[in-house]
């Protein structure tokens, strides 16, 4: 079942065209990611989803209800963590949470979630007293204390340290695991490979690409890498012709051929009838890294 649905969404800014045509639904209880290049749309695809702004064309529900005409409603099954949020620096995580439990008819007892949230230690410790990381699990509390179907998190790790991403990236974990349904914005691919069950790229304002990360990675250009150093030289005509190949590149001694699985069988057989040994040989897959590249390749140029 659809939780979210986005059809033929536009949005223009100035007679330019943000949002161009989105279209996507998100399942309840999965982990969907929106990526793209900066500007692509991410942002204000979001705010048109939680009703902070007005499609000019296409359709958006959620749990069936317009983010516009039904927003009240819409706030009591929808969380939301926004891009850029601050709150008064001299309230406390007790006052905050206690001040936003007040904002909902049936809201969550915030003192569990406190404690889910590794803030139980920190309710009278003002915002502006906080580390990023403890603010981060603030505004998730925040977006959970209604008590939603479906919270958005949008570019929720930005300027967080490695060990307090990763520990902010188990706690969206456990947000599915009790029932809930996030909608992930972020321009981290290594957090989209681990969190999302499917992705959705978003490039000059249009959906480039809909699947799961390890669709998007097979729809790489060279989604299996092959380097290596070869004893003897070896023609680049025969290399570029193996099947699956899509690259042949030589630096600092090392050949790398960007292909596929069936690319590495040929590379050994290439090698073997050519009686060349591959001296440090490595086999790689292509990551999320290298699929978002080939599909957003044209906002590059």
């Amino acid at each position: 079942m659809s939780v979210i649905e986005v059809s033929e969404l536009r949005k223009s800014y100035g007679g330019r065209a943000v949002v161009d045509g989105v279209s996507f639904a998100v399942e309840e209880g999965e982990i969907f990611g929106i990526l793209g290049p900066n500007g692509a749309g991410k942002t204000t695809t979001v705010e048109c989803v939680e009703g902070l702004r007005v499609p000019d064309a296409g359709r958006v529900r959620v749990a069936g209800l317009d983010p516009v005409a039904d927003h009240e409603a819409v706030t009591r099954v929808l969380g939301a963590q926004l891009q850029e949020s601050e709150i008064q620096p001299k309230l406390t995580v007790r006052e905050t949470l206690e001040l936003y439990a007040a904002f909902y008819p049936n809201p969550a007892d915030w003192r569990p979630l406190a404690e889910r949230l590794n803030l139980s230690g920190k309710l009278g410790t003002r915002f502006a007293r906080l580390s990023g990381g403890q603010k981060q699990r603030l505004f998730i509390a925040l977006a959970l204390i209604g008590n939603p179907r479906v919270v958005v998190l949008d570019e929720l790790t930005t300027g967080l340290d490695p060990r307090a991403r990763r520990d902010t990236w188990e706690l969206i974990e456990d947000v599915r695991a009790g029932g809930v349904t996030v909608l992930l914005v972020t321009h981290f691919m290594e957090e989209a490979q681990r969190l999302c069950d499917r992705i959705a790229v978003i490039d000059r304002g249009r959906v480039a690409a809909l699947d799961t990360p390890a669709g998007l990675i097979r729809r790489s250009a060279g989604a299996t890498v092959i380097s290596f150093t070869s004893s003897a030289p070896l023609d680049d005509s025969e290399l570029a012709a193996l099947p699956g190949v899509t690259s042949v590149e030589h630096k600092d001694g090392r050949i790398t051929l960007a292909g596929t699985d069936e690319t590495v069988n040929a590379v050994i057989t290439l090698l073997a009838r050519s009686r060349v040994t591959a001296h440090q040989l490595r086999v790689t897959d292509a990551t999320l890294d290298d699929a978002f590249l080939d599909l957003t390749a044209g906002a590059a140029r």
